[in-house]
């Protein structure tokens, strides 16, 4: 189970760093003409290169207290956190009607409740 949970984490870690970058160091006007980024038009700059950085704190997060095993319990409390950042983001592409994004946004919550059940639950990290 620990090797899956390993997997998983990395994948969304490998998500939270793309959708990072992105967001933070891509202009508002080229976010905005691709599928998908029509959300960006009611938001501002600050917001937008906001949540990149949450996401990018988001990808260290998930990986970087277990390997250096400070805190590990951070991992399943950021996993928490994507959770509420993908209910938001969930939330906002189904206001647009944009409901394969909703689709994908799900998948990616469920990798992180996985995350959270896995650590919380079925294998705790240890002190």
């Amino acid at each position: 189970m620990n090797t899956t949970l390993w997997i998983v984490t990395g994948l969304l870690a490998a998500v939270a760093l793309a959708g990072g970058i992105s967001k933070t160091f891509i202009p508002k006007e080229k976010l905005a003409a691709h599928s998908g980024g029509e959300w960006t038009n009611d938001a501002s700059v600050g917001f937008i290169k906001t949540l990149g950085v949450v996401e990018l704190l988001a990808a260290v997060g998930l990986i970087l207290p277990a390997v250096l095993d400070i805190a590990p319990v951070m991992v399943p409390v950021t996993a928490v956190c994507w959770v509420v950042l993908m209910v938001g983001a969930m939330i906002t592409h189904g206001r647009l009607g944009q409901f394969k994004l909703v689709m994908v946004n799900s998948v990616y919550l469920a990798l992180a409740a996985f995350i959270v059940w896995g650590h919380f639950a079925l294998e705790p990290f240890t002190g």
